[in-house]
């Protein structure tokens, strides 16, 4: 139970240690082609919040989008967060059954998720969208998703032992992330521009 509750300070000591965290004034920088359509559907405070992050955050953003060729036209970070979550639920019952097969696969879907709509930045709060917040990001990437796919090559390796100790890693980088970054209410975001009503 500890080490769920004290994920964020850990991770927040390893980056700061690493120089990760060691803020400079945010300078305005021109987004990607792939950010500034992402930014068409974000509200206006949202466009200014991104435009504001450092050149460097913003290619981690990317790159972290690189790693997921799926893009969601409708689909909300809640819903492939639920869908994350059946991911890790067959993870579990697979390697309870003791099936490296399933868990080698769901395990991939997971750590290979689709990226939602407008990307992962308008789901955050609005005022955690800066480089000290969000430099967070790639330390919990490999908590989950980089756990996830050690997972699969040891179910692939036939090593479900190892694989099975992989999902407390993948679990306390969710509620990590959870912690830092999920507002009162999970799954909305008022940085999008909403939809004219039909």
């Amino acid at each position: 139970m500890k080490k769920v509750l004290f994920a964020p300070v850990i991770l927040a000591a390893s980056l700061a240690a690493n120089g990760v965290l060691a803020a400079e004034p945010a300078k305005p920088a021109a987004a990607s082609p792939e950010m500034q359509q992402m930014m068409k559907v974000y509200t206006p405070e949202m466009r200014q919040k991104v435009m504001a992050l450092s050149p460097e955050l913003k290619a981690t953003i990317q790159q972290l989008h690189a790693g997921h060729p799926r893009r969601a036209k409708e689909t909300t970070l809640r819903q492939i967060m639920v869908e994350i979550l059946a991911e890790y639920q067959t993870i579990a019952m697979a390697i309870a059954m003791d099936n490296p097969e399933a868990a080698a696969d769901a395990a991939r879907r997971l750590a290979g998720h689709r990226i939602p709509k407008g990307g992962l930045l308008p789901y955050f709060p609005l005022n955690q969208v800066n480089d000290a917040d969000l430099g967070v990001l790639p330390a919990m990437n490999t908590a989950v998703e980089g756990s996830a796919l050690k997972l699969a090559e040891a179910a692939e390796a036939g090593d479900m032992p190892r694989a099975a100790s992989y999902l407390s890693d993948i679990m306390t980088g969710c509620v990590a992330c959870h912690m830092k970054f999920r507002p009162a209410t999970p799954g909305l975001s008022t940085n999008l521009i909403s939809a004219p009503a039909k």
